[in-house]
């Protein structure tokens, strides 16, 4: 009867842990382990009469199970994640890429058509107009090197402080860095529909070295940062008037930096509510 019993104890022991690891999540772990210490303690008492309860070895055996279930599932939740922004910055990257090649080959059209108007003009004599274009086709020059510059130096771009009230509240930014040429493409695609409300700029600046900064910003705000597991998050519990001295004295003196965002589709719906309370 008690070989029996034991068997009926340790299959219903064995039942609850396998249902734990089957559905434990990583940030679970606390109370999946002391849900299997009340069902260690329930048989125990149960078999108080007859002596029978989990041994303290097989016990921290299945414990051991749990915690190494619940660090694989953070490693492989950790490493799809990572995989999935890697992904995103390949794409970041193939997108700023071909828009620098879109860019060159369409300064390059330009420069060969002022170019062939310019041989027209010398050819006519018309000297006044040839020295129009000679500062036309060296802005163009210049332009043409400006993309080269962007090609070949891949730490160059835009460093942005951006923020989102309507989605995140008043104290939470987002410091990050971008090598497109147009860098409110890239504000754009971050205020898709994953979040209600777009994204505000409060600063956005070009440097040769955007990624040192946009790493330096981080260590900075590393106090303040909201997602502690992974660090490719890049938001932060800071305002932007917090976040402005940090800016300042990487970057210089910022040419253009506004302090409270202009929130408007959320400060529009504010106004909706107020008015359907009144009504």
């Amino acid at each position: 009867m008690v070989r029996d019993f034991s068997k009926l104890m340790l299959r219903a022991f064995n039942a609850e842990a396998d249902t734990l690891v089957r559905g434990l999540k990583p940030y679970k772990l606390d109370r999946a382990l002391d849900r299997l210490k009340k069902v260690a303690e329930t048989i125990e008492r149960l078999g108080k009469t007859m002596k029978i309860s989990i041994s303290s070895s097989y016990y921290e055996l299945r414990v051991r199970e749990l915690e190494l279930t619940a660090d694989f599932l953070q490693k492989e939740a950790e490493e799809k994640e990572n995989e999935r922004l890697e992904r995103e910055r390949l794409r970041e990257e193939r997108k700023a890429q071909q828009e620098i090649e879109r860019e060159r080959a369409r300064l390059e059209k330009e420069r060969q058509h002022y170019a062939n108007a310019l041989e027209t003009l010398i050819a006519s004599g018309n000297e006044g107009g040839a020295d129009r274009l000679r500062a036309q086709l060296a802005e163009v020059d210049q332009a043409i090197k400006t993309v080269d510059f962007r090609a070949a130096n891949i730490r160059a771009g835009y460093v942005y402080l951006i923020s989102n009230i309507g989605s995140f509240g008043e104290k939470m930014v987002k410091v990050g860095m971008t090598r497109r040429l147009d860098p409110m493409d890239r504000i754009r695609e971050l205020s898709d529909a994953s979040v209600p409300f777009n994204f505000d700029v409060h600063a956005l600046f070009f440097s040769k070295d955007a990624v040192g900064i946009e790493t330096a910003m981080h260590e900075k705000l590393a106090a303040v940062r909201v997602n502690l597991v992974n660090r490719r998050r890049e938001f932060f519990r800071a305002t932007p008037s917090e976040v402005k001295a940090h800016l300042s004295e990487l970057a210089g003196e910022l040419l253009q930096f506004r302090e409270v965002p202009e929130a408007l589709e959320y400060r529009q719906c504010l106004n909706e509510a107020s008015l359907q309370v009144q009504v």
